[in-house]
């Protein structure tokens, strides 16, 4: 299989749980709940979404032929020397993406696997870490995993429902944009009012990074 990725850069995690670890962001092109074409904004399931996730021009993107060069690629990005080196796939939507044999080729070059998803496609085996961020709109199908994300506010998403998932850790993440103070509020008192959520800040945001 080949893949199409838009960029690969090294950085610190931002969001969630792994927020301030370093890694190595893979981010896949393409989407399933958005073209991410701006034309296409006001007819998407996710109209929110802040990410160029369109062509492979980025730095360090392209198409890869195989898994291995994909993953040779990905390594190569890593420049400690110690620690346990981690990619996060993301995208766009990786799973649109992401097999086993990619997995396979990430762990033979030592790497531990995050992948960041819609949680529209059903996850492959393997995957060390997986965060799934539900859109309003979409169908929910993989439903347990590490983490779950919730961005707010999202009108008709059951947040009742969403906490009782089997995922290791509930958050919720204010919606980027004009009214994000406002928002920020909303996810703030949403935790506090129901100690099951925790709040995720977007920290590479805050550090002007990547």
């Amino acid at each position: 299989m080949a893949y199409s990725v838009k960029e690969i850069f090294y950085t610190l995690q931002g969001e969630g749980m792994n927020a301030g670890r370093p890694a190595v962001f893979c981010r896949f092109a393409g989407c399933n709940l958005w073209s991410g074409r701006e034309a296409d904004r006001a007819r998407a399931i996710c109209r929110f979404c802040d990410t160029d996730f369109v062509g492979v021009d980025g730095t360090g993107g392209g198409r890869f032929g195989s898994a291995r060069l994909l993953a040779e690629a990905v390594k190569a990005q890593w420049p400690a020397t110690s620690g346990q080196p981690l990619v996060v796939l993301t995208g766009g939507e990786p799973l649109l993406q992401v097999d086993r044999p990619l997995i396979d080729a990430l762990h033979a070059q030592g790497l531990e696997i995050a992948v960041e998803t819609n949680g529209t496609v059903r996850a492959p085996r393997g995957i060390d870490w997986l965060c799934v961020s539900p859109k309003h709109g979409s169908e929910l199908l993989q439903r347990s995993g590490d983490e779950l994300k919730v961005v707010v506010p999202q009108v008709g998403l059951d947040l009742d429902a969403l906490v009782q998932l089997p995922f290791d850790h509930h958050l919720v993440q204010a919606m980027d944009g004009p009214l994000q103070a406002v928002h920020l509020r909303l996810a703030r008192a949403l935790c506090l009012r129901d100690p099951r959520w925790r709040l995720s800040v977007q920290l590479h945001k805050l550090l002007g990074i990547r």
